[in-house]
């Protein structure tokens, strides 16, 4: 019995050797990995890819996450200085840069003058434009030499409503019909009539090198034989009003035409011309909720890119008669705020009587304060801008009230290249 549990075990023995020796001679040698490791077996047939396995196996890099037009306007304004940065605060006339007595060419004083001050935007007067061939040559040349100052494209302006507010249409040099008074368009009734209006002026200016148009007219019209708005404003229901309103700012973005709601909060009906001199409305703010402010929350809800804001004193509804355009209960409390609107606001022009005994070296800082984005033609701008940069100096402004505005300003003008 002893010998045979010997000879099983013997047996055994034997047996997990030859095993053993099998296993080493049937592995192969090592080698080093080759790509068909990570891509499957070469031998297959069909191609196809097995990813690897192998902990030590690269990870694949994901797809790089593209910024937002939020980040990328962040990213810009940090890159400017603080000059360039009060410089984009304003729009100007090509002549108040320049020093030249009528501009009607971009050449180097035009380049020189957007190096020393890279502002915003230039707005052009029929005066300035001469045919089409000068405007496009003009406004293309001033573009250029805004990227190479700042980076950034300039905001071209233009007031061109139709009827009595047209710089091209109408024009001699241009062969380009006046679309007539918004008066008119109103009276028809007809919202798709309205947006073909804004669509064609939005359309011949682009093709021109504008970008932005100080239109639609959103006043409320009050005595039709008195007011000075009566031709320029779409009618006297605030509801009308609004629907054409609202309709011209479709109008003018399928154009890719950036356009301005004005002049807030409403300057229809009201005495007086603001170019000349104050205006007041008596107005209560509960008033102007039920009216005035009627077209401009249509247009509010149809994105409008820019709102106007007029130099319209309300006592009754401020408590002060400061100007609307400098008046932070009309610009910040109810334009901001209680509308909820986060585009563009800039001032009506600032060189008008209206704005008020207000010296030429705070119109800026005024507007400023009051929180306007961007300040159209001051009387003076070089004083005007230096005021600015005084303020944010003397801690009146802080960099960070400016940024908050650049911001929205880089962040426009980085959209107009989605409307190429």
């Amino acid at each position: 019995m002893r010998v045979r549990l010997l000879f099983i075990g013997a047996l055994l023995a034997c047996l997990c050797v030859a095993v053993a020796a099998g296993c080493v001679a049937a592995a192969p040698e090592t080698a080093p990995e080759s790509p068909s490791t990570e891509f499957g077996d070469p031998s297959d047939p069909s191609g196809s890819e097995t990813p690897s396995t192998s902990p030590d196996a690269p990870a694949r890099p994901e797809p790089s996450r593209q910024p937002t037009l939020d980040e990328r306007a962040a990213q810009k304004v940090a890159e400017l200085t603080l000059e360039q940065k009060a410089a984009q605060l304003f729009i100007v006339r090509p002549e108040s840069i320049t020093g030249v007595d009528v501009a009607t060419q971009a050449g180097p004083a035009t380049e020189e003058a957007l190096s020393t001050y890279p502002v915003g935007g230039i707005a052009y007067f029929q005066q300035n434009l001469i045919d089409p061939d000068q405007t496009r040559t003009m406004l293309a040349n001033s573009q250029a030499y805004a990227q190479e100052a700042v980076g950034l494209p300039l905001f071209t302006c233009v007031d061109e409503e139709g009827g009595t507010v047209s710089r091209i249409g109408g024009n001699p040099g241009f062969a380009i019909q006046n679309v007539g008074d918004m008066a008119a368009v109103g009276a028809a009734g007809d919202t798709a009539q309205a947006e073909d209006v804004a669509r064609t002026i939005g359309t011949y200016l682009r093709d021109l090198g504008f970008n932005v148009d100080f239109a639609p007219d959103a006043d409320i019209c009050g005595d039709p034989a008195t007011d000075v708005m009566a031709l320029r404003s779409f009618g006297t229901d605030p509801q009308a009003v609004a629907s054409m309103v609202a309709a011209q700012v479709d109008g003018f973005a399928s154009a890719g035409m950036l356009c301005s709601a004005k002049h807030f909060p409403g300057i229809g009906g009201v005495m007086g011309d603001s170019h000349e001199g104050a205006i007041v409305s008596e107005k209560s703010l509960d008033e102007l909720r039920a009216d005035e402010l009627v077209p401009f929350e249509a247009a509010i809800k149809a994105d409008v890119p820019f709102i106007m804001v007029g130099h319209l004193s309300l006592p009754n509804a401020t408590g002060t008669d400061t100007p609307a355009s400098i008046n932070p209960a009309i610009v910040t409390d109810l334009l901001r705020t209680e509308l909820g609107y986060g585009n563009l606001i800039i001032t009506d022009s600032m060189g008008m009587g209206a704005v008020g005994d207000v010296t030429p070296d705070q119109v800026g800082v005024a507007a400023l304060e009051a929180g306007v984005d961007l300040v159209l033609m001051p009387a003076d701008f070089p004083a005007a801008y230096e005021g600015v940069l005084d303020a944010v100096h003397d801690g009146r402004l802080t960099e960070d009230r400016i940024d908050e505005s650049v911001q929205r300003i880089v962040k426009t003008k980085l959209s107009l290249e989605e409307l190429e």
